[in-house]
């Protein structure tokens, strides 16, 4: 008799129950709810760490279950940002544009009102033309199709250009990485059409909404709960079946896949198009929360910190992912925020400020030294799961090649 995928995946039942009572929890002591408990401020940090964990579960997909070590997944999440950023940036000048000229004795045209908006976004760059890339920014449902279609065409086509070429290991790290820090330093120009290093700002302040933000800091951390809930049932999905078992044996042993017919370049790039989406979908929720997006948020290093969360959660989990990414995220608001104390000496004084980076780092080498399984392995010691015993005989060319149904007999 088969299972249903819920059986098969009861922590996917879990996971998702203990997202609803966190989401509900945080709701009722917010100060958009009443109480007043968690602050405005603080509801927005957990907003965002909830689309840093959904991130994380991308970022999981493609390294613990495919075996790609992607350094720029980040450029995906910032491209994200930067999609919506736009719409949200031309609404709201739009309309101070218009209340500003509506007080003129003669009606503003259409194209005095652009020629304002040109003005307002891009005068910090000495320009008021909009660049192509601004086309659809007027049009909501056309950007947030833009949030989707602008990573995903460039994880397709640099995916197609990479996988085909069969550039594996360490250099398609190097690839990806050289790919995040491209787009970055063309980002940073003031021709590029987003404003340059400056990025876009203001993003917390939706338009047309009178909400306080009180509220609206809690309609995004719904929005991210419900993204993050949706992410990992579609993650926990996709590993749990053919597709799964696949990239699973890719990672394990791509050659044997190969060898066995299928084609090992084309479910790279399926999973490596389909975590480049969600990454995006994860940015275009985190900046609105963060008000502003420049640059330095596409930078490599950003990858690299997304990499190190996924290692410290435990990596080839989907718990684990969603574990290190908000241990490490809200540990680094406690540290880098002056909220953790210095340490004096006498002959000198810690400041977790300037140290914390170099806390993660140890905290990195020490899960890869000490603890492979991560966090999430502690996870795995309290639900006391366990790996298969396989104790047949080899079947295959290589030690370890068995079979688990006959070693079961």
């Amino acid at each position: 008799m088969q299972r249903s995928f819920i059986a098969k995946n009861p922590s996917v039942l879990i996971f998702l129950a203990c997202l609803a009572l966190f989401t509900l929890i945080v709701t009722v002591l917010s100060e958009g709810f009443g109480v007043g408990v968690i602050s405005t401020s603080f509801v927005k940090t957990l907003g965002k760490t909830l689309c840093l964990c959904l991130v994380a579960v991308a970022m999981d997909l493609i390294w613990g279950f495919t075996g790609i070590l992607s350094l720029g997944h980040f450029a995906f999440f910032g491209l994200g940002g930067y999609m919506i950023g736009m719409w949200l940036m031309y609404e709201r000048t739009r309309l101070i544009v218009v209340e500003s000229l509506s007080q003129t004795e003669i009606p503003a045209t259409s194209s005095e009102i652009i020629d304002g908006i040109g003005n307002q976004i891009f005068g910090v760059v000495g320009s008021s033309d909009f660049p192509l890339i601004w086309a659809f920014s007027d049009s909501l449902v056309l950007q947030l199709a833009m949030v989707v279609l602008v990573p995903g065409v460039l994880a397709l086509v640099f995916g197609w250009l990479a996988f085909r070429s069969r550039v594996t290991g360490v250099y398609l790290s190097i690839l990806t990485q050289a790919m995040t820090l491209a787009l970055a330093l063309y980002l940073f120009q003031n021709d590029s059409g987003l404003r340059g290093n400056n990025g876009l700002s203001g993003l917390q302040n939706l338009p047309g909404v009178t909400a306080s933000q009180d509220e609206v800091s809690l309609w995004f951390l719904w929005a991210s709960a419900l993204a993050l809930g949706l992410g990992y049932l579609l993650a926990a999905w996709v590993v749990s079946g053919k597709l799964g078992s696949v990239i699973i044996g890719i990672r394990d042993n791509e050659a044997r896949v190969r060898f066995l017919g299928y084609s090992v370049e084309t479910y790279k790039l399926v999973v490596f198009t389909f975590t480049a989406c969600i990454a995006a979908i994860a940015g275009a929720l985190y900046y609105p929360q963060a008000g502003i997006i420049n640059p330095a948020e596409i930078a490599p290093i950003a990858s690299i910190y997304l990499a190190v969360w996924v290692a410290i959660g435990g990596r080839g989990r989907l718990y684990g992912a969603v574990i290190g990414a908000a241990f490490v995220s809200l540990l680094s608001t406690w540290f880098t925020g002056g909220q953790a104390p210095d340490i004096p000496l006498g002959f000198y004084t810690i400041k977790w400020v300037d140290w914390w980076l170099v806390l993660l780092g140890l905290s990195f080498v020490a899960v890869t030294l000490f603890a492979p399984k991560g966090m999430g392995g502690l996870v795995d010691l309290l639900t006391q799961r366990k790996s298969p015993n396989r104790h047949g005989a080899n079947l295959g060319p290589d030690d370890g090649a068995l079979r688990e149904q006959e070693a079961s007999q």
